[in-house]
């Protein structure tokens, strides 16, 4: 009876697993065709050169120590020390202790997360602190956080625009503000050649004659050629067109890479151009070394963002850690620490581009931490980045499409926790 039973359940088992084989099949195989296309665009991406591959897995840090700075391993390559010249962690804050002890005595006090959407219950006193030292850092009335700054420009350009709206962008504007543009289907779309201010005058005449609202919108720094963008020459044309629109022009500047590590204070492209835009979208993820994004402006744009941004209201913010982590980073941005480690990213970025340039290496005139090493191929970049990773140097290659044909290059990223004997080190590397 036993042995009967045992096979009477052996049976059953049999029939579900034959019958759950066969409902996977079905709900499996018609995927197939699709993965097949897929399969071949990424071959064909793998064929052009365009395709980023695996990426690189830190798995341990090392900290800045003997005349150097930070090193890092990487899953796979045993203990091979690296070298990153490759992060927007432009002041070295996101391993600084003090920012580092504020993030972890706010886990402490609040948990690892926020629990929900800032209107439900997710807004923590450090999120509101936060935005009101932001704010107060940029001569503003208020501040709002979102969870990167991606979703910033989004969710800030999008409910901006209306049946009436034409919006102006520079053509290498980064991809958050393209993608913005698709969404926000403006009743018209101007693209200007990149700086070429005399075509945003002519954008500004066109939209002028059946637009009540003008929004231009550039990045501040360029990330991908660290140029900035000439503020004050755009900020006058702009003021000088604001009355050919009833709903004023307005401008926009996503200033991500220049806040915290651009200006003789780290306010940015602003401060280096003597500017003030009228809304103003940086992030907490690169000088500031945590995560999130803001966007600041009049009490009046965060009050309508707040009902009508969605990035804001339908997800979740930044946690109550990460924004006490970013208070503290921006507490010593604006002290004389801060001043301290803006005048030594200075002074290793004029050593770099200097080595550059007597290497005989062409790149783009600019002061940002940004600077590209102009390779203007695709095979040949994609060499050169192994080139440098083979020697412990982390630098990433920018290729087509990411920049136009033609405009490859390797962008290295100096940081303020770089030393004179790490930039030495890569310029040798460099020479050979």
């Amino acid at each position: 009876m036993v042995v009967l039973a045992k096979s009477v359940l052996s049976l059953n088992i049999e029939k579900i697993l034959i019958t759950l084989y066969s409902t996977l099949q079905i709900r499996i195989m018609p995927t197939q065709r699709l993965f097949t296309q897929l399969n071949a665009d990424l071959d064909q991406m793998q064929a052009q050169g365009r395709r980023k591959g695996a990426e690189n897995v830190i798995c341990a840090v090392q900290p800045a120590q003997a005349g150097r700075g930070p090193r890092y391993l990487l899953e796979g390559c045993g203990d091979q020390l690296f070298i990153k010249m490759n992060s927007n962690n432009y002041l070295g804050l996101s391993l600084h202790p003090k920012v580092m002890a504020a993030e972890e005595a706010a886990v402490h006090a609040y948990g690892v997360g926020p629990g929900a959407v800032r209107f439900i219950s997710g807004t923590y006193a450090p999120h509101a602190a936060l935005e009101q030292r932001l704010a107060a850092f940029h001569g503003r009335e208020a501040c709002m956080l979102f969870s990167s700054a991606y979703a910033t420009i989004v969710s800030t350009i999008v409910p901006l625009i209306t049946p009436d709206t034409a919006l102006i962008s520079d053509e290498l504007n980064h991809n958050c503000i393209i993608n913005a543009m698709r969404l926000a289907r403006p009743a018209e779309k101007h693209i200007y050649k990149h700086l070429n201010l005399a075509e945003l005058e002519t954008a500004l005449q066109a939209a002028s004659r059946a637009c009540k609202r003008a929004v231009i919108v550039t990045d501040g720094i360029f990330s991908m050629r660290g140029v900035h963008a000439p503020l004050a020459a755009i900020t006058e044309l702009v003021h000088r067109y604001d009355s050919h629109f009833a709903e004023n022009a307005i401008l926009v500047v996503d200033d991500s890479h220049g806040v915290g590590a651009f200006g003789a204070t780290g306010r940015g492209t602003e401060e280096f151009t003597q500017t003030h835009a009228d809304i103003l979208v940086g992030t907490l993820g690169k000088a500031f070394g945590v995560n999130g994004g803001y966007v600041t402006g009049s009490r009046m744009l965060t009050d309508y963002l707040r009902e009508t941004a969605p990035m804001y209201i339908y997800s979740n913010p930044i946690s109550p850690a990460e924004a006490a982590a970013a208070l503290t980073s921006l507490d010593i941005v604006d002290s004389a620490e801060g001043v301290a480690l803006l005048a030594h990213l200075r002074a290793v970025i004029h050593q770099f581009r200097a080595g550059l340039a007597r290497l005989g290496h062409e790149t783009l005139s600019g002061e940002h931490s940004v600077v590209p090493l102009m390779v203007r191929d695709n095979t040949r970049t994609l060499a050169l980045v192994q080139f440098l990773r083979t020697h412990g140097i982390l630098a990433t290659g920018i290729r087509f499409p990411v920049v136009p044909k033609g405009d490859e290059s390797i962008r290295f990223q100096i940081a303020a926790d770089h030393t004179a004997e790490d930039i030495d080190m890569v310029l040798n590397i460099l020479a050979e």
